[in-house]
């Protein structure tokens, strides 16, 4: 039992990896409705997200708190996902909202670019030239995206576990290599790691239904215990706290909550101390 991410380009044959993988396995296979679940609970259309992946995150910036609440949602619908297990996620980012799980096994999936032009050429029925030209495009606006949303870019080898590159190792080479690592012991889901993951989802999830209250709430749980750490004006502290608990204790498997507001004082000027 584990999860398994793989990182691609477009026409890496990451896809096609993925679901070969998950039969394999028998295995859940995900990609397309995280993005759904992310686009319903940000209440932003999913054409405007899916666009925003060519746009970088320009589109999001016309939101008020677009980049902390596309990350909030993105991360709680997606490791919703992943606390059932046995799983297989492939697209932009899934390695790095499992960070710290030991049952994870992140993959990145390249291709030759010669290969990805012929299948763009033959897919669009393009010129070699404006294949090659949109293929470099797409690689750089993911490599855009993932940097100033994640901070992180997808092309470094050490974020990864293993490296595939598809030429001479086929698709189906592919799959069992990936089949073959992750039935590694040290894949395995141990009781610690289960826990970390439903914290983290647990975490996310909590972040995500705060943020139109407040944005700017640190989240901490463990074994369904959840704090909260902010910062309020000390006029709107009652009311604040007593809404955020009440969204807070209405979300499935939160047992127990812990509030801890530093009190921000309102000066003369209008700006808040500290």
């Amino acid at each position: 039992m584990a999860i398994i991410t793989i990182s691609r380009g477009s026409y890496s044959k990451g896809k096609d990896v993925a679901r070969l993988v998950a039969e394999k396995l028998g295995y859940r296979c995900i990609a397309r409705e995280v993005l759904l679940d992310a686009s319903r609970d940000f209440n932003v259309p999913e054409i405007r997200l899916v666009r925003a992946i060519h746009d970088a995150p320009s589109i999001l910036e016309r939101f008020t708190h677009g980049k902390e609440k596309y990350i909030a949602s993105f991360r709680a619908a997606m490791l919703k996902q992943f606390v059932p297990d046995n799983v297989v996620y492939h697209g932009l980012a899934g390695h790095f909202f499992v960070k710290g799980i030991s049952h994870a096994l992140k993959v990145r999936i390249i291709a030759d670019m010669n290969d990805r032009v012929r299948t763009e050429m033959e897919r669009m029925r393009l010129p070699r030239e404006e294949a090659l030209r949109i293929l470099k495009s797409d690689d750089e606006e993911r490599r855009k995206w993932s940097q100033d949303l994640y901070g992180i870019d997808t092309a470094d080898p050490s974020l990864y576990d293993l490296v595939v590159h598809i030429r001479k190792i086929t698709v189906e080479d592919a799959a069992d290599m990936i089949c073959q690592v992750v039935g590694l012991e040290r894949f395995r889901t141990a009781p610690e790691s289960q826990r970390a993951i439903e914290d983290m989802a647990l975490a996310a999830e909590v972040k995500a239904a705060l943020l139109d209250v407040k944005h700017d709430v640190e989240v901490h749980a463990a074994s369904g215990f959840v704090r909260l750490e902010t910062r309020v004006p000390l006029e709107e502290q009652k009311e604040l706290i007593a809404e955020m608990e009440r969204i807070t204790k209405a979300i499935p498997g939160v047992k127990g909550l812990d509030i801890k507001a530093v009190q921000k004082v309102k000066l003369s000027d209008g700006r808040l101390f500290p």
